[in-house]
């Protein structure tokens, strides 16, 4: 086997052990680079800010948090859940609708996975146009599709393009960037590597059989050729979205 060949083998042997893991991960480098490109000592809101996960990479920011602080980890124990979560650093704890600060305090707000927890999300980005400067930067990622989690304020599965198309313009938004992360093959995939986790908590206790754990990896690997060969299957399902908007001037 010649060099090139070793190398292709090694590539595919690698996409299909990363096929279905790598939602996370995109989702972080899209938000670490659109942070980045913030100027240094704008004004930053996070919003539903968690446990800080993105303050890292806000040091040349001026950067302040919010969140409801509602949500100890464990929830109402249906769905998936973190086990712990701290929010003993939040800045603002109060609804995302209503944060204490006047009318433009902000050069960029960040909202990453958070859309999905709020009762009414539209009122949520009517807020973030309230306090953002004219021409400051809207930053969000949220799930196109997701399973239950952080139950019992879980209150939709998911946004798609159209979502943000739709409702930033109509809120003096320009959308400068809408990227979807992965694709139908990856999300299967991701939901495959999921089953024995699933078929262990709902299922009885069931774990898969020789014969079944081979049928996922046979799967896997189609999945991992098909995601490869991908032509567009992100318009009907992928993992989920990221946008970066700016506020247009009134």
């Amino acid at each position: 086997m010649n060099i090139r060949q070793t190398v292709k083998r090694e590539l595919w042997k690698l996409r299909w052990f990363r096929v279905g893991k790598t939602n996370d991960q995109q989702r972080q480098g899209f938000v670490e680079e659109a942070l980045k490109a913030l100027p240094a000592r704008a004004r930053i809101l996070d919003a539903g800010a968690g446990e800080l996960r993105f303050k890292k990479f806000c040091s040349h920011l001026e950067y302040l948090s919010q969140d409801f602080g509602g949500y100890d980890g464990k929830g109402d124990s249906k769905g998936l859940h973190m086990g712990s979560w701290d929010q003993s650093k939040i800045d603002f704890r109060c609804d995302i609708t209503a944060i204490p600060q006047d009318d433009g305090s902000f050069d960029a707000i960040l909202c990453t996975e958070v859309l999905e927890h709020v009762p009414d999300p539209l009122a949520a980005l009517k807020e973030f146009s309230r306090l953002l400067k004219p021409g400051g930067t809207l930053i969000l990622t949220a799930p196109f599709c997701s399973l239950t989690h952080f139950a019992p304020f879980h209150y939709s599965t998911g946004f798609s393009r159209y979502f943000y198309e739709k409702h930033l313009h109509a809120l003096g938004f320009a959308i400068e960037r809408l990227e979807e992360n992965g694709n139908y093959f990856e999300y299967t995939a991701q939901e495959l590597r999921r089953l024995p986790e699933m078929a262990k908590r709902y299922a009885g206790g069931s774990a898969l059989g020789p014969a079944e754990a081979a049928a996922v990896q046979l799967l896997l690997k189609a999945l991992a050729r098909f995601s490869r060969d991908d032509q567009g299957s992100k318009e009907v399902l992928c993992f989920g979205l990221g946008v970066v908007a700016r506020k247009e001037a009134s």
